[in-house]
């Protein structure tokens, strides 16, 4: 069998693991995970395809908060069958060697909470902690003076959600986040993996942005890989779903290729566009423009899931977001991320087959 018989067959067993969906994973007493073996091969795993939304926490109380409920039932009612929840640790600065909870990180029991009322709702979990910057600049340039220090503290932080989501059956993790400033160091990276199998059984991502995925050396210590999934589109703002599909097919041709390079699947751990004019031209601009472009949203939704939808080596979307938590939102929900209760969750009910 030549080389790439050999990757297309590869590909083909583990896209029939992923499809054939996720052991719930629950904890033991002493916090191991009893969802599945420690120390099984990423190939051997069950991991599942995802039609998710998040719904991020801003604050410390937000996943405890009486409208959890209601949001949770509103993504359900879009088709979606998972929900992705978002506890995140804030650093001071750039280099600094470890990051910290504030007012601002979901709350242990709050997360626990939440992720109860998914499940009860029919949605399966997955938790995808952040570290951001206090001071807010981008996370991807997060580079610690003291590497062995910034490993050992985030080795830490995300064994403890690790730990968290084993005890809730949380169906999936990512173990980060567009951490690019970081990402390249494979050796320090697989480590963090492997501490986070000892104590988590499931299945296991990470969430390299668009620019950012072909540069982590350490996909084949996983079980898929994530990409937020935000490139631009389009030279100008644009209606035309057609076009942005076709704009998808290079780009498609690339991450079909990556795939098989690496035997995984590929999640868009996240993808979203704003309902402003000019979305499609910089996807993962929270203010594009002040004008309303709910149409051109749409037609953003339309063209990713038109072009991925099938394809085998593709594992699903999460997209980013649902509704902000009320008095949070910095975006105006009429321009903001959320399809909700606009032209882009029509379009959603009628790929995922709501009603």
């Amino acid at each position: 069998m030549n080389a790439m018989r050999r990757a297309a067959a590869a590909l083909a067993v583990t896209a029939a693991l992923f499809l054939a969906g996720c052991s719930s994973t629950s904890g033991s007493p002493d916090g191991s995970a009893t969802g599945g073996p420690t120390g099984t091969r990423p190939d051997d795993r069950k991991v599942s395809g995802l039609r998710g939304i998040t719904l991020p926490s801003w604050n410390t109380d937000d996943y405890d908060r009486p409208e959890a409920g209601q949001f949770l039932r509103q993504i359900a009612d879009t088709g979606a069958r998972w929900v992705t929840f978002t506890p995140t640790w804030y650093q001071d600065g750039l280099t600094d060697s470890g990051m910290h909870t504030t007012e601002e990180t979901a709350g242990d029991d709050s997360l626990r909470h939440i992720i109860g009322l998914a499940h009860s709702t029919g949605l399966k979990v997955m938790v995808k902690p952040h570290v951001d910057l206090v001071k807010g600049q981008d996370r991807a340039e997060i580079r610690p003076a003291d590497r062995d220090a910034w490993f050992a503290a985030y080795g830490r932080f995300i064994t403890h959600y690790a730990r968290l989501a084993a005890d809730t059956g949380a169906e999936q993790l990512a173990v980060g986040t567009e951490l690019a400033g970081t990402s390249q160091d494979g050796a320090r990276w697989s480590r963090v993996v492997a501490a986070v199998r000892k104590v988590y059984g499931g299945p296991l991502t990470y969430a390299a942005n668009y620019d950012e995925y072909k540069k982590v050396p350490f996909w084949g210590d996983l079980d898929v890989i994530g990409i937020d999934a935000y490139w631009p589109l389009a030279e100008k703002a644009t209606t035309d779903a057609t076009g942005l599909r076709e704009a998808w097919k290079p780009i498609g041709d690339e991450l079909a290729a990556f795939s098989a390079r690496w035997h995984r699947q590929i999640l868009f751990t996240e993808a979203g566009y704003v309902s402003q004019r000019g979305t499609t031209t910089a996807p993962y601009s929270w203010t594009v423009s002040k004008r309303s472009g709910d149409d051109e949203q749409a037609a953003a939704y339309e063209a990713l899931l038109a072009a991925f939808d099938g394809k085998p080596w593709w594992a699903g979307v999460c997209w980013w977001m649902w509704d902000d938590w009320p008095g949070s939102g910095e975006t105006a929900k009429r321009l903001a991320y959320t399809p909700h209760g606009k032209p882009a969750e029509r379009v959603l009910r009628q790929w995922w087959g709501a009603h």
